[in-house]
């Protein structure tokens, strides 16, 4: 996915050559091949650059647009004939390196100064901004939209019709549609937990995606939802979110899916329409959910789960098996009787 400038700053294009002496790289190829944008393997563009790591044993999916690579030196061997690349020992340390040399998240460019709306936000003349909150440049708030006190709209963030943005929540990196609520505290378009290795240790991974909460979203009390690393992390029409759920970069839950309090959804997870996820739910990451999926609560889940099914338990599993293997354990336990 191309890096949406109103979220990200371009500071100008890069070519390989410029790249490699910007990271002490070795480029390969044609060293005037220009470097764009950012994007994943399987998605990148014609200058946009994307990193490859692994030992070269498994093949990963590439984009046929694909013309410029970060890679390891094991791995070189993936790179098809004709795409320029730079060799590194950390590939996904150096791409972060020349990603942040590319764009610069707008919330890092300067402060509003006296005023808290921003002269170049668009407030429609029938929302409402309560005292001490803060909209920044290029926002635009529709009609009907009530931001409450002390929340915080950053730079270039779309809020749509009769919306209500409860107190103290921010919203960055963020496109919301209509009647979207989030109440007090929640936290949408921060940075998820993505770690890289670098030449010193674990470094903290740029991300440079968005978040997108489509119409009748619901988004619970202290609840965060990260934005996508390079794509966007996706909540369907109606779907309802309680309070104190955690919701990974590049997770997309479909329509009208209902998630309790203190689930936990890792990165890269997908939940289809209408699933319902109990409380203290936890899916591990690039997980499929079918659609109608039901998960009882507190169910650890670890692998794709077909639609229509129940499941819990930790591991999860089909709730009946599950159920049964509980009522054996309890039977073992149980104190037997002395004649």
């Amino acid at each position: 996915m191309t890096v949406d400038t109103r979220f990200y700053a371009p500071l100008g294009a890069l070519t390989l050559e410029t790249a490699a002496a910007l990271t002490g790289t070795k480029p390969v190829g044609d060293a005037s091949a220009p470097i764009t944008g950012l994007a994943a393997l399987d998605q990148a563009k014609s200058g946009e650059l994307a990193f490859l790591e692994g030992d070269g044993s498994a093949k990963p999916a590439l984009s046929p647009d694909l013309s410029v690579v970060v890679v390891g030196s094991r791995a070189i061997g993936l790179v098809p004939e004709g795409v320029s690349a730079l060799v590194a020992s950390h590939p996904r340390y150096v791409h972060s390196l020349i990603a942040k040399a590319l764009f610069k998240p707008r919330h890092l460019e300067g402060s509003l100064g006296a005023a808290l709306v921003s002269d170049s936000a668009r407030v429609h003349i029938d929302a409402v901004v309560a005292p001490g909150a803060v909209v920044s440049a290029g926002a635009s708030i529709g009609e009907g939209t009530r931001i409450g006190p002390n929340a915080v709209i950053g730079p270039g963030v779309q809020i749509g019709r009769n919306c209500i943005i409860g107190a103290g929540a921010s919203v960055y990196f963020a496109l919301l549609g209509d009647r979207v609520t989030l109440l007090a505290g929640a936290r949408i378009g921060e940075t998820g937990f993505g770690v890289l290795m670098g030449p010193d240790g674990a470094e903290d991974a740029p991300h440079f995606g968005r978040v997108i909460l489509q119409d009748q979203v619901t988004v619970g009390a202290n609840t965060c939802i990260d934005r996508g690393v390079f794509g966007d992390t996706i909540i369907g029409e109606r779907t309802k979110i309680d309070n104190l759920c955690q919701i990974a970069h590049n997770v997309v839950l479909g329509r009208s899916v209902v998630l309790a309090a203190f689930g936990g959804i890792s990165g890269s997870v997908r939940v289809g329409d209408g699933s319902m996820l109990g409380g203290r739910v936890g899916i591990a990451d690039h997980v499929t959910i079918g659609e109608g999926v039901s998960l009882a609560a507190s169910a650890g889940v670890f692998r794709d789960i077909e639609p229509g099914e129940t499941w819990g338990g930790t591991p999860a599993k089909p709730i009946r098996q599950w159920m049964r293997e509980i009522a054996w354990v309890s039977k073992q336990a149980a104190p037997r009787k002395r004649d």
